[in-house]
């Protein structure tokens, strides 16, 4: 649907023209899930494609909501903060509290979100929401927040408001994202750097599971409770805060003081995947691809065996790609759970690896994949 569309669904809806628009992308991430929580680095980059935001000044301080992806509408005010909607204007809510919170006005507009990102698919839907809603609100309340400082808010907004304790990737891509790049991102202390992304006979394309990924009910929360409790561990000999504060090498030293197997395998997996991230940075900035598709079957196999956040669906999919000729590396992105996997697929088997890997993968999972050549695009912006 393009911005004539909108606009004349919110003519519609609303009976008014829209006066601002933004615009915020999903993203994906091509290695280092789980890492962001535990202190570690990610790789993120931010996609095409993503949420739009219309938006017109009312005469009232209420807030009426529509969305062209979901049936539920509502016109809310202040009283919704204390009464917690479970429907998705929890996302756009918890930031406009956050800005309530600084002293910001946040009622009075008219608001119809469209998104085509593919909704539960783990490229970043709700932190899309999130962010073009923070960048609508620091634009028309003048609040004058960068673009980090909107990544944190939305970030505490989903991890207070909406009750999902993520970490600050999807936030952080989402908003800081910059075209044909991606962020190499340390989640401890923010430093990141833009690393070209240059593919030379290659593509990422990203294929939906489209097994529906409810990250409030998976156990998203209960592994992050997980690595905490690694840590409690660990810190009784060593002075961490976060996992990834550790080598490998560090890690393997002290891994007898976790007593409990599963916490054990948790702490491996995020400290090793912090060290991939690493090596899959070196590797692409010496224009080593093969390194790097070896990295993302190495951080595959790891979100599979030793955090446990893959399932059939996502297994499936990875094994058919990394089997299929001129794949040099396939992997889950994302929290797991359903979602997507991420591949690096030789730019001439790219309609052959589409066809073929889809037809094998429904073929054993009976469901159908969909597939996205994935375009790298900017971070959260206003269009007018």
């Amino acid at each position: 649907m393009d911005l004539q569309a909108l606009e004349n669904q919110f003519k519609t809806l609303f009976g008014k023209t829209p006066e601002y628009a933004y615009f915020a992308p999903g993203r994906v991430n091509l290695i280092g899930d789980h890492t962001d929580y535990n202190g570690g680095l990610v790789f993120p980059c931010a996609l095409s494609f993503g949420t739009y935001l219309l938006a017109a000044q009312r005469d009232d301080r209420h807030n009426a909501f529509r969305s062209l992806n979901f049936e539920y509408a509502g016109t809310t005010d202040a009283t919704a903060f204390s009464n917690k909607p479970k429907e998705w204007i929890a996302y756009p809510l918890g930031v406009m509290k956050e800005f309530a919170d600084l002293g910001h006005p946040v009622w009075g507009y008219d608001l119809l979100y469209y998104g085509n990102i593919p909704n539960g698919a783990g490229l970043s839907s709700s932190a899309s929401i999130e962010m073009v809603t923070a960048t609508m609100l620091n634009d028309l309340t003048g609040a004058g927040l960068t673009k980090v400082e909107l990544a944190q808010l939305s970030q505490k907004a989903e991890n207070q408001f909406v009750g999902m304790n993520c970490g600050i990737m999807d936030q952080f891509a989402v908003g800081m994202g910059k075209k044909d790049c991606a962020i190499a991102l340390d989640c401890a202390t923010l430093h990141y750097e833009y690393v070209p992304l240059v593919l030379d006979g290659y593509k990422l394309i990203i294929a939906n599971t489209n097994k529906r990924r409810g990250l409030a009910d998976s156990k998203y929360n209960e592994r992050r409770s997980e690595c905490e409790e690694a840590i409690k561990y660990i810190s009784t000999q060593h002075n961490i805060t976060h996992l990834c504060q550790l080598t490998e090498e560090e890690f393997e030293a002290c891994a007898s003081l976790i007593p409990d197997e599963t916490i054990r395998r948790r702490a491996r997996h995020a400290i090793s995947e912090n060290q991939r991230v690493i090596r899959a940075i070196t590797a692409l900035k010496a224009g080593d691809l093969t390194t790097f598709g070896q990295l993302m079957n190495d951080s595959h196999r790891s979100l599979k065996e030793d955090y446990e956040v893959t399932g059939i669906e996502l297994d499936t999919l990875a094994g058919e790609s990394q089997q299929f000729p001129g794949v040099l590396g396939s992997r889950m992105t994302g929290a797991g759970f359903g979602g997507c996997t991420v591949s690096l697929v030789q730019n001439g088997q790219a309609e052959a690896y589409i066809r073929e890997v889809g037809k094998n993968y429904q073929a054993k999972t009976g469901l159908e994949a969909t597939f996205y050549i994935a375009q790298i695009g900017e971070g959260a912006y206003k269009l007018y």
